[in-house]
Order: C-alpha cells, then sequence, then structure tokens
C-alpha cells in the first residue's frame, strides 16, 4: 500500500522541510530522496533503523551520510505522511524542542485540515 509524503507548509506557504533539504549537499539530498520514496512506499512498516516512534504520534525517518545523522520528523493523516522539518541529530536521542516543534506543526496540519484550508 503506498502513502503519500507531503510536506508541511505553515499558513504563510512556508516549507521547513524544503528549506532544510534545498541546504543539504546534493549528495545527501539524493539520499534522503531515496528514503523519502521508501517511506512513501512502506508507510508505517519502515523498519528500525530507518524509522522510529519517537512521541505519541510523532515518527522520525533516519537517515546517516559520512557519519552524520539527519532527521525528518513525520506524523500520519489518513493515508498521507506529513513530514514536518528536518535537522541534523548531534545527540543521543532526539532533542526534545525538535519533537515539540513537530506535536506543534501537526496540531496546527490538523486544526487547518479540519477547517478545509488545506486538502488532500
Amino acid at each position: 500500500m503506498k502513502y503519500e509524503v507531503l510536506f508541511y507548509e505553515n499558513s504563510c506557504d512556508i516549507c521547513f522541510t524544503e528549506d532544510f533539504l534545498n541546504s543539504l549537499p546534493i549528495k545527501v539530498k539524493s539520499k534522503v530522496t531515496r528514503w523519502i520514496e521508501r517511506l512513501q512506499e512502506y508507510g508505517p512498516d519502515l523498519p528500525r533503523p530507518y524509522a522510529d516512534i519517537v512521541s505519541y504520534k510523532i515518527r522520525e525517518l533516519r537517515i546517516v551520510f559520512s557519519s552524520i545523522q539527519y532527521r525528518f520528523l513525520y506524523f500520519f493523516y489518513g493515508k498521507s505522511i506529513i513530514i514536518t522539518h528536518g535537522f541534523i541529530k548531534k545527540s543521543d536521542k532526539v532533542p526534545e524542542n525538535e519533537i515539540e516543534r513537530a506535536e506543534r506543526l501537526m496540531t496546527d496540519f490538523q486544526e487547518r485540515a479540519r477547517k478545509g484550508e488545506i486538502s488532500l
């Protein structure tokens, strides 16, 4: 079963995932793109170490390139996977502020979708 991967955009059409992707070297961006395609194909069945649950509804896509750990936080909305943002992980745990940010963005997305401001 295939899922649709979408990048979260705030109400001002700013896309944190695209901004982060565009800041990455081309080889890293290419590897990330391949893993996003795998996430789209496997959805919640993408196994560790490639994906993991970091909080109740927030998951992470885990990509390593040249010993640098890239993380993309996302959540499921029906058959859609909404990637909220990406960052470089510098510690053992996913920073709490990154999880809180993803949760805020998820809540914003869900509220705007309920109001019909976002069409899927």
